[in-house]
């Protein structure tokens, strides 16, 4: 279902997480671009598990479909960060393309 006009200004305006916005190098920004982690991870290894991890909690929080590539590109740094913990809070709403039946709570 198509989002409301009020949902994708609140995603779009979304200010509330700290990693909404994070400063890159121009370098970095052109390679990432609007890719997926299917297509995309960040060049140095030590930075998946966090990228995952945030990765994983804005769809969370925002109730984003994940593709099938998008899911097994994520399993790897899932095995690779046991210690890793994916911290979201759900986005504001209520909107009504929202279906409580998909809402994922952290254990």
């Amino acid at each position: 279902m198509p989002w409301s006009a009020a949902r994708r200004e609140a995603y779009a305006n979304d200010q509330n997480s700290p990693d909404t916005l994070i400063a890159v190098s121009a370098a970095s920004n052109r390679s990432k671009s609007d890719k997926d982690p299917a297509e995309w991870l960040p060049s140095d290894g030590a930075d998946h598990c966090t990228y995952a991890a945030t990765w994983v909690g804005t769809k969370l929080c925002w109730d984003l479909a994940v593709d099938d590539a998008e899911r097994q590109a994520l399993l790897g740094p899932a095995e690779d960060c046991a210690t890793t913990t994916v911290v979201y809070e759900p986005a504001p709403g209520p909107y009504p393309e929202r279906n409580p039946r998909h809402e994922h709570q952290p254990p």
